[in-house]
């Protein structure tokens, strides 16, 4: 799946990854390779990249919103910070 990590400045991430976890706002959810199309509100907290089985990488987000379609997911946040 494609994943993009969009603020308003700049684009902070553009890559192709196995799956992610954010923190929406009812709590966490993952959304994995061939996830059915959905838009969420994001809070803030942390986003976890899962690159591949066994590769990760996390980030800070501010509050904001996901988008899944078409196997690509666009994350839009106020702000992000990799950890």
């Amino acid at each position: 799946m494609i994943l993009e990590i969009l603020t308003p400045e700049r684009k902070i991430f553009s890559g192709d990854v196995y799956g992610i976890q954010l923190p929406g706002i009812s709590g966490l959810f993952e959304v994995l390779d061939k996830h059915a199309p959905m838009v969420s509100a994001l809070k803030a907290g942390n986003m976890k990249i899962l690159k591949d089985k066994t590769s990760t990488s996390s980030y800070s987000i501010q509050s904001g919103f996901v988008e899944v379609l078409n196997n690509k997911a666009t994350v839009l946040v106020e702000g992000a910070q990799e950890l």
